[in-house]
């Protein structure tokens, strides 16, 4: 492995300040941080290249300061302000004897690190790929200007020095291309948190970029992998614990006559015992005989010890006919309704209900209308008196598991904090892609 360079002093032949060269050896200029004046260094006598008399802003990062980024202490050598239309950045330039170069990238208080390139991406108009990472084009046709300059360069470097840059972008990465007359480079740059920046040189911290830089990887990114790992997961564990614990033990079985007339009628049934302290109850009804009317029924379960009831009502009902189209159907002659949480206890079960016929308007002469009892002598089919008493068939079955409504108001909450999440991420998107020359143009825009 070669020596490490030592650092070498000189006097800037300007203004006579001592310049201390932290590369030497590998640099080809220096800016002094006196009077910014470009000097040549790449041959033993020091030559002025550019006077400058104005001196330097203060650095964010002083020349020479120190910090380990990636596990790898680095030195702040250089140091450049650039623009492209208006757009300023910052490039710091960061040596290690060891590992050559980086560039520490500053963008409205957003931090990149990048890095000369040593192969040419691949790829045409639609994406360059480079290390098997496609990156997406973003920025075309620029031209970056440098603006100010301290410290010292492994290249010839001057105010006013411009160069063509495009650039493609994937989440968190950045392929640029640099071109002038002589040479074209590239250089990729990673995205890297404020906070290990901080750390690394004592920068001050800034809020978070807005709008977010090209390459910004959403903030939300994180929270959604992980979260639709575990809605995924979570989720998956409820439908098996509702297939599971889908099936049903019946606790009471019978049927009762619906009668021709369509009166109002009643039954109780039971005992109904159940067992467990908080038990679903669901009573499932069926009239096989139902053709063009529907069956109104209330149920009452009624604890024999304290008298307390709990109540649902449900309709079961079933037309057909033909039309111009051809024949129809709708509705069901099933009809279930669900109790979520009943006490353990023994239980009558009351069955209020009545069975109706649909009346044909066209046929009943402009009577009462579509829904009516009409006589049983009015001519029109009728499925409570056109054959054998018709029955309705109950079953009192006692459920396992969670009801449909919980297993819904328990899937909303899974996926309420990745609707938001999804939210964020696709705000932050519109809001970086907007920035971009490739970006679609609405009306307004």
């Amino acid at each position: 492995m070669a020596d490490a360079p030592a650092a070498t002093a000189l006097s800037c032949p300007n203004c006579g300040g001592t310049i201390t060269l932290r590369a030497a050896g590998h640099s080809v200029t220096v800016a002094c941080e006196y009077c910014a004046s470009i000097l040549d260094v790449s041959q033993p006598e020091v030559r002025l290249v550019t006077r400058h008399h104005e001196k330097t802003a203060r650095l964010a990062i002083p020349l020479g300061a120190r910090g380990t980024l990636d596990g790898v202490e680095w030195e702040m050598v250089g140091w450049m302000a650039r623009s492209d239309s208006g757009y300023p950045w910052q490039e710091f330039l960061l040596f290690n004897p060891y590992h050559g170069y980086r560039w520490l990238i500053e963008q409205r208080g957003g931090w990149s690190l990048g890095e000369q390139l040593t192969v040419t991406p691949t790829g045409g108009s639609n994406g360059l790929t480079v290390d098997g990472e496609t990156y997406q084009p973003f920025f075309a046709n620029g031209t970056a200007r440098v603006d100010d300059v301290v410290g010292e360069f492994y290249w010839r470097v001057r105010r006013g020095d411009t160069v063509r840059t495009d650039d493609w972008v994937r989440p968190g990465s950045m392929l640029s291309r640099e071109a002038d007359d002589r040479e074209v480079s590239w250089s990729r740059s990673r995205w890297l948190p404020q906070s290990v920046v901080v750390r690394a040189f004592g920068v001050t911290a800034h809020g978070r970029p807005s709008p977010p830089l090209p390459h910004q990887p959403s903030p939300a990114r994180p929270f959604l992998k992980s979260a639709m790992v575990i809605a995924t997961l979570t989720i998956a564990a409820l439908v098996v614990a509702a297939i599971v614990s889908a099936g049903g033990r019946t606790l009471w079985q019978g049927s009762a006559d619906i009668a021709a007339d369509g009166r109002d009628q009643q039954i109780t049934v039971g005992p109904v015992e159940l067992t467990r302290p908080k038990q679903r109850v669901r009573v499932e009804a069926e009239v096989p005989a139902l053709a063009n009317g529907w069956v109104d029924m209330n149920y009452t379960l009624v604890d024999r010890s304290n008298q307390a009831s709990f109540t649902a009502s449900k309709t079961a009902e079933r037309y057909s006919g033909r039309d111009s189209e051809g024949a129809w159907s709708e509705g069901s002659r099933r009809a279930s309704a669900d109790f979520a949480a009943l006490p353990a206890g023994s239980y009558d079960l009351i069955v209020d209900y009545k069975g109706n016929k649909w009346v044909d308007p066209a046929r009943a002469g402009g009577g009462s209308g579509f829904w009516s009892n009409a006589p049983a002598d009015d001519g029109q089919p009728d499925w409570r008196r056109d054959g054998p008493t018709p029955r309705v068939e109950i079953a009192v079955v006692a459920r396992g598991g969670t009801s449909g409504g919980v297993f819904f108001v328990m899937l909303l909450l899974i996926l309420a904090p990745l609707g938001v999440g999804l939210l964020i991420h696709a705000q932050f998107e519109h809001a970086r892609r907007a920035e971009s020359d490739f970006a679609p143009v609405s009306d307004e825009d």
